[in-house]
């Protein structure tokens, strides 16, 4: 049964005055059509010259004292068309505010839910299948919230027209009735078929972005390789997978409507001639049942496909909730107002510190024990795995330790502590990422308030001069992730960025390892000025860089295998 994935969506007070609003106006429009249809009854009545006796609904427009003159009739006929028209459109306006207004709020938790979720856990996830969840699963939940709208109108006006043919023959009515829902039951089959291909479409999403997101992320190894066409057949055959299961839906679709029209044009066959045979039903009778059965069967049609619809768009809601679930439930402790960090004025401490990841059979750290005074610049090496860059997210604060425990002065970095860490330290990491804009755009990024002076003050510790010679200065455009600029420019522009915020502790994760010579010097020198200014970790000590620390610790298999300098 999927119904509760949808309806475990949360919604706030004003969605449910949403509802309120849609359901209104949805009764609205039942009833409207109902009269409307009930009004063909005396106007066939009228034209025919039948009396009102044994006409049902003849008799009770004239136990009101109502004229049943054409002229009047038409009349009001006219006027409720136009009222339905109207309450409609308003119903269309609402629905799409209410889904776009839920899909927004979905996407914007599911969205804070990643950002603050602890980066142990965050790290560990698929960032492909987040994108595909963020814009196309969510998408599919509005989707899903729409044909659940839709379906649920169509059964209220199904009411409408089910009173409306009540109020001209209870026997045909109570006979369509039983029969619409043996149709319903009889569709389950194929709703749970929808749900099925709605779990393999999710996945099928899922592929494609995982897909091509690769694919862009490596277009210069593509290129360099030769395997464009390889890579052009790979992201077709991830394309084909998704519109075989689309298909599928289709089909699916497709065969439950013919089977619909076929059976209902058989139905109306049958119980007109029962009508007519059996309990001798006059023409002002008939017409109009004719016509409330060709209003019901479209829309009995458009109840089954937003049920079916519902049924499909269920597991891109289950996924949805199910990542904001497990993305809340891994938070990371936020500081109270007010709570300031230690400043580092003596040492950063690591005792007996061990992390285990559930990906891996041994832990990345085990027993370690270290300490980083403050001021000093420290280089940390090691073969790969060894456990160097899960000692920069300790350090650094991004995650916290399984046992032992890292302190700033003496004060153990626990709960919101750890987070509140964060704002006196700066991370650089190999492969620099800027932001699509202007040069300044980016230093307003890491620091909202910073003016021009504080700006020049960082561009010039970082090396970083060459800016004021591009064509637009601060406000050159670096398009995508910095790519209108070189390798060491990036990076120099990444290190200006991360000491205009003034940090107590930086953290240089192999940032000279992808520059040339001249870079690598550039870089070296800027950081040689920092010395005593703040305390820095270097991850990874070869090249020039390296000579700059005080001290360096090499790791092995997450032990502290030697401590020179």
């Amino acid at each position: 049964m999927r119904l509760p994935a949808m309806l475990s969506i949360p919604l706030s007070s004003s969605h449910y005055r949403s509802i309120a609003i849609l359901l209104t106006l949805m009764l609205l429009s039942a009833v409207t059509e109902g009269l409307g249809l009930i009004l063909l009854v005396p106007m066939l009545g009228v034209l025919g010259g039948e009396e009102a006796s044994g006409n049902r609904v003849a008799e009770l427009f004239a136990s009101t004292g109502i004229p049943l003159s054409l002229s009047w009739l038409l009349g009001a006929f006219v006027l409720l068309v136009l009222l339905r028209a109207v309450v409609n459109y308003a119903r269309m306006i609402a629905s799409f505010r209410f889904e776009i207004s839920v899909v927004d709020s979905l996407r914007a938790r599911a969205w804070s839910a990643l950002l603050h979720c602890d980066w142990r856990h965050l790290s560990s996830m698929r960032q492909s299948d987040n994108t595909s969840l963020l814009i196309t699963n969510i998408d599919r939940v509005g989707s899903g919230l729409q044909q659940g709208l839709h379906g649920l109108a169509m059964l209220i006006t199904l009411a409408g027209v089910g009173v409306a043919a009540f109020a001209i023959s209870p026997q045909l009515a109570i006979a369509a009735l039983a029969i619409g829902a043996a149709v319903l039951i009889a569709y389950r089959g194929i709703r749970r078929k929808a749900a099925v291909l709605g779990e393999q479409l999710t996945s099928a999403y899922a592929h494609v972005y995982a897909r091509l997101t690769e694919g862009l992320d490596a277009l210069r190894v593509i290129k360099s390789f030769g395997r464009e066409a390889r890579e052009a057949q790979d992201g077709i055959s991830a394309f084909t997978g998704l519109r075989r299961t689309q298909l599928a839906y289709l089909r699916s679709s497709g065969f439950a409507q013919i089977a619909l029209h076929v059976g209902g044009a058989l139905l109306l066959a049958v119980l007109v001639w029962i009508a007519i045979g059996k309990w001798h039903a006059g023409t002002a009778e008939i017409i109009p049942l004719v016509a409330l059965f060709a209003r019901s069967l479209p829309l009995l049609q458009s109840l089954q496909r937003s049920w079916q619809d519902w049924a499909h768009s269920a597991p891109a809601a289950e996924s949805t909730m199910r990542l904001i679930a497990q993305t809340e439930q891994a938070q990371e402790d936020q500081p109270p107002p007010g709570l300031a960090a230690p400043q580092l004025t003596e040492a950063l401490v690591l005792k007996d510190l061990s992390v285990h990841f559930e990906s891996r059979d041994r832990p990345a750290l085990k027993g370690l024990s270290l300490a980083f005074p403050a001021g000093s610049i420290t280089a940390i090496s090691g073969p790969s795995g060894a456990g160097k860059s899960t000692l920069a997210d300790l350090v650094g604060g991004l995650i916290a330790p399984d046992s032992g425990t890292v302190s700033v002065d003496g004060i153990a970095l626990d709960g919101g502590l750890r987070r509140a860490w964060r704002e006196r330290v700066t991370y650089v990491q190999q492969e620099p990422i800027l932001f699509s804009g202007t040069i300044r755009e980016n230093f307003l990024w890491a620091d909202p308030g910073a003016g021009d002076e504080q700006i020049e003050s960082a561009l010039q510790a970082a090396s970083a001069g060459f800016v004021h010679e591009l064509p637009m200065g601060l406000e050159t455009l670096i398009g995508e992730s910095g790519r209108q600029l070189s390798g060491g420019e990036k990076q120099r522009l990444v290190l200006a960025r991360a000491l205009l915020r003034n940090p107590t502790l930086l953290i240089l994760d192999e940032v000279s390892s992808a520059l040339d010579s001249e870079n690598e010097a550039v870089i070296t020198d800027a950081v040689s000025q920092l010395r005593g200014v703040m305390t820095i970790v270097i991850i990874g000590h070869r090249g020039s860089l390296g000579d700059l620390a005080d001290r360096t610790v090499r790791l092995e298999a997450g032990h502290v295998v030697s401590s020179t300098g």
